[in-house]
């Protein structure tokens, strides 16, 4: 059995600090993508290094923080009622103190401590080392905000502590901000610039997951494939010269291949890419590394060029196209998911449709899928009139909700009879014994328990399935090695 079979840390209970310095307790809830999720395990290690203990009942807590998405009204909103609910608790519980940190505390700033007097701290996400200092503040009687961004990378010396980790799979962050300035999206106004973490910062936390016995990690960036790293400051935003790149710049693709080579049974997976600078190089060191997984996440947005220029993306209905094209041709059966919005300023019925059929072409296995929603401060914002009715907008989004099950459905069916190596990772949600894991693929697995752990790799055969989940009979555990190859 190799190292990385060992060690496999099932608990799902929080990680204590071995001295606890001062007795505070504090709780995390993280909204939005992987990245705040990432965040919040940054937040744990800084606190955890001052004194504070972590605790999974709000209700205990000395300190409540709420990790934060700005991407949509919808996400800022169920934010505000989480808010709301903690400060009936506050009424009650003296000394509560409620901090609100990530995306939406950088967008609002002191509106959340002035205005509307809910919080009492408000954080960005490049001031989480300051997070004791401010909670001294608040302590002394003051409302405590930061929420200056950086132009380097801030967290790449910290090791994350995995929040209710299932000892198993592992978010690794290699950058922080975003350059692109899409015109509907909030990013770069409240991550601030791009900027690349070191590479060795990176393998080095790689390594203590396999030692931990992690059997899975995820890169993480708002654009992993424009992550760009060197030893010197010149060099770092370089990119490409006659085609290639300077020897001495890790481009995305060389950073995926040094991770792929940490351990041959580490599985790999990436997150999430940019259609216009995803390159051919990527493509083939994932063909070359059986270890990375055959899936990709590739945002479409839009099918229509004319969309798509408005919503700035930088490429278009053609371009996106040959990138389809490219995975479909160097790794045949790769799997793609895609983020889609419906009701853009403008979107005329026929840019609608040139999703739609978009969506034919690709059948995507999975979607994240939602209507425009006006994000102050954005380019959309000042540039384009919010002008696609709201009955409109969730009649389209509908409709490519009902496209995307009706692939999704189509895509697992073909699995049915199947056999599939599929790792385990949580406990299922409906029953304590049945157990989920995923493929290489991505795709969720439902499986009896039986006498299976997290962590096992397990060949399954699939024999039903719905829009979400294939449901398979387990065949036999398999070892780490064995599961990499027959993937």
């Amino acid at each position: 059995m190799s190292s990385i079979d060992t060690q496999i840390a099932a608990s799902t209970e929080l990680i204590e600090p071995s001295v606890l310095k001062n007795g505070k307790t504090y709780y995390i809830e993280s909204y939005g993508c992987q990245m705040n999720v990432s965040d919040s395990e940054i937040v744990a290690s800084v606190l955890n290094k001052n004194g504070f203990s972590p605790i999974q009942e709000y209700e205990q807590a000395d300190i409540i923080f709420l990790n934060t998405c700005s991407i949509r009204e919808k996400a800022e909103q169920t934010v505000r009622n989480r808010i709301k609910q903690f400060n009936q608790l506050k009424k009650k519980k003296k000394g509560l103190m409620i901090g609100v940190l990530g995306c939406m505390a950088e967008r609002l700033k002191t509106k959340l401590l002035e205005e509307e007097k809910l919080v009492d701290l408000v954080a960005g996400p490049d001031v989480y080392r300051d997070l004791p200092n401010m909670i001294s503040e608040v302590e002394g009687g003051q409302k405590a905000v930061n929420v200056l961004l950086s132009r380097d990378e801030t967290y790449a010396d910290i090791s994350p502590i995995r929040l209710s980790s299932n000892g198993v799979t592992a978010f690794v962050s290699i950058m922080r901000g975003c350059d692109n300035m899409c015109s509907f999206c909030v990013v770069p106004f409240t991550r601030g610039r791009e900027r690349s973490r070191s590479t060795e910062s990176i393998l080095e936390e790689v390594k203590m997951l396999v030692a931990d016995g992690f059997k899975e990690v995820t890169l993480l960036g708002q654009n992993v494939d424009s992550y760009r790293w060197s030893e010197d400051p010149k060099m770092k935003g370089l990119k490409l010269i006659e085609n290639k790149y300077a020897p001495d710049v890790v481009n995305f693709s060389r950073l995926l291949e040094k991770v792929a080579q940490v351990h041959p049974q580490l599985r790999v997976r990436f997150s999430t890419s940019h259609p216009k600078d995803m390159t051919d190089d990527v493509l083939e060191i994932m063909v070359k590394y059986p270890n990375i997984c055959n899936y990709i996440h590739l945002p479409l947005q839009s099918g229509s060029s004319s969309c798509l220029e408005r919503m700035n993306r930088t490429y278009d209905r053609d371009w996106y196209l040959d990138r389809i094209e490219a995975i479909k041709r160097i790794i045949p059966n790769c799997a793609i998911s895609a983020d889609i919005i419906a009701g853009f300023c403008g979107e005329t019925e026929e840019e609608h449709l040139d999703t739609l059929s978009m969506m034919e072409y690709v059948k995507y296995g999975t979607s994240y899928m939602y209507y425009y929603s006006e994000r102050p401060g954005t380019l959309a914002a000042k540039r384009y009139v919010d002008d696609v009715p709201e009955e409109t907008k969730k009649r389209r989004l509908q409709e490519i909700v009902d496209l995307q099950n009706k692939h999704s459905l189509e895509r697992n069916q073909e699995q049915i009879g199947k056999r599939q190596i599929v790792l385990i990772e949580w406990t299922a949600k409906k029953s304590k014994e049945q157990l989920l894991g995923r493929t290489d693929s991505n795709k969720k697995v439902i499986v009896d328990k039986g006498n299976l752990n997290l962590g096992d790799y397990i060949e399954v055969e699939i024999v039903d399935c719905n829009s979400n989940t294939l449901f398979g009979n387990v065949i036999r555990k398999i070892s780490s090695e064995e599961a990499i190859i027959l993937s």
